[in-house]
């Protein structure tokens, strides 16, 4: 039970407006999502490593009707977020929601990562989110309520070459996020998890993301645009269903997977290569965010805007309730599944390329 004290500084925090934590808020869909809540008002703590980023990003939140605080923090500092969240507790008087969206990835087959590079991916896209839902639970736990949001992927469900770092965490991601949800329940607690399980979004880090593929990479199409991730994130913040699928992409690759999985091992290693990349060539000169930020391309929308699209189908809820929409997704599926192998009979393999030093 909560004290007098706690009690005071809850209604405090509730007569003053809602508090929400975004975790990599500097670009792409936690910019977005920073977006989405300020407009409605909301108290917002920033959360990633760019100070300069996050600072236009602040003035950006203000003048859309919200109040911001800057926090310069890496989330695979476990002590530094957890250090940010006591921040957002004295300067709010609590948190109501945190969103856990931090990462960085790696485009490459296994064999030309590095230990350290694999390690960065995991520390960053996996433990970012144990770190950010442990800082979260301490200040939830006390008080009895909250709600932690969890920006996963397709992914979490399906690996796909050349991400096998960050397929990997988003898998975990899932397994944890199941875990926590089976001991909040026994403990009766008030406090929810979502997850978002997004498809290809037309964010920066394709230009950013580390790769030792020799063309620059793209996301797998049909993309959206990092909107449509904000507002299903913005209606889960008042609706905490367990998981959030968007996109038919998702739900053919979720259901896909589920009902033919060594179909889709053949099917992947065939079409996905080509499928993350462009026909422009990695520069020598470019740069990338994995150890580092790189403040010069932190904005919400990638390089994809003629594609991305502007709405999504979004199915939450148990799959009692969304019976029909899988029987239809799953005949798309594999309507897709039979053109997609047709389409490529007389093509030949595709090949990972080295590139050249």
């Amino acid at each position: 039970m909560a004290s007098a004290h706690e009690v005071m500084k809850m209604n405090d925090h509730e007569a003053s407006g809602p508090v929400v934590v975004v975790t990599g808020a500097s670009a792409g869909v936690g910019r977005a999502i920073a977006h989405r809540f300020s407009r409605a008002g909301w108290r917002i703590a920033l959360i990633a490593r760019d100070r300069e980023a996050l600072e236009q990003v602040r003035r950006e939140v203000e003048e859309m009707g919200g109040t911001a605080l800057a926090i310069p923090t890496d989330v695979a500092d476990a002590e530094a977020v957890f250090a940010a969240a006591q921040q957002v507790a004295n300067s709010f008087g609590g948190i109501d929601v945190w969103i856990n969206d931090a990462m960085v990835t790696v485009f490459s087959p296994l064999w030309e990562m590095t230990p350290e590079e694999f390690r960065r991916v995991t520390d960053v896209t996996y433990l970012g989110f144990v770190h950010g839902t442990m800082a979260a639970l301490r200040h939830m736990r006390p008080v009895g309520r909250g709600t932690i949001i969890q920006i996963g992927s397709a992914l979490a469900y399906r690996g796909i070459p050349l991400q096998s770092a960050y397929c990997g965490a988003k898998h975990a991601i899932r397994g944890f996020t199941d875990s926590l949800r089976t001991e909040l329940i026994h403990e009766g607690s008030r406090i929810r998890l979502s997850m978002i399980q997004l498809p290809a979004v037309n964010t920066p880090q394709f230009e950013w993301a580390r790769t030792h593929m020799p063309r620059q990479p793209r996301p797998v199409a049909p993309v959206v645009q990092p909107e449509v991730i904000a507002d299903t994130v913005f209606e889960a913040a008042h609706k905490p269903r367990r998981e959030y699928w968007i996109g038919l992409s998702t739900l053919k690759v979720i259901l896909g997977n589920m009902l033919l999985p060594a179909f889709l091992d053949h099917y992947l290693a065939r079409i996905a290569f080509g499928a993350q990349e462009t026909e422009q060539p990695v520069s020598w000169a470019r740069s990338d965010n994995l150890m580092k930020p790189v403040t010069r391309l932190h904005r919400t929308h990638g390089s994809f805007d003629n594609e991305a699209q502007h709405r999504a189908i979004v199915v939450s809820g148990t799959v009692s309730r969304i019976a029909p929409v899988l029987i239809g997704t799953i005949v798309l599926f594999a309507s897709g599944l039979v053109a997609g192998a047709l389409g490529g009979r007389h093509r030949r393999p595709r090949h990972i390329r080295r590139r050249l030093v």
